[in-house]
């Protein structure tokens, strides 16, 4: 999968910066902001508030992972037969 990076300004908190991601991780995000109905800036806003460490590239990064880790799970969850435990969750980093 070819998936360039892309250096991208954005608004987070009023305030307008330049970020680097790869193709595949701006449409995810703007997957993800879409199904939560919000824009790109408010979702970036709230990962960054959110951040303890680490550029905001990589945390952009790791909040898709984690989110459709997640969704996996749940997945998982859902088919795992009553009675039974889900099949062992991914964990996160």
């Amino acid at each position: 999968m070819n998936s360039p990076v892309a250096k991208r300004s954005i608004v987070i908190a009023s305030h307008r910066t330049s970020v680097s991601l790869e193709a595949a991780y701006w449409k995810a995000l703007k997957e993800i902001a879409t199904a939560r109905g919000t824009t790109l800036s408010n979702l970036v806003t709230s990962i960054d508030v959110e951040r303890k460490q680490g550029n905001l590239s990589s945390c952009l990064r790791l909040f898709v992972l984690e989110f459709y880790q997640s969704k996996l799970n749940e997945r998982r969850a859902r088919k795992a037969p009553p009675g039974e435990p889900a099949i062992r969750p991914v964990k996160s980093a």
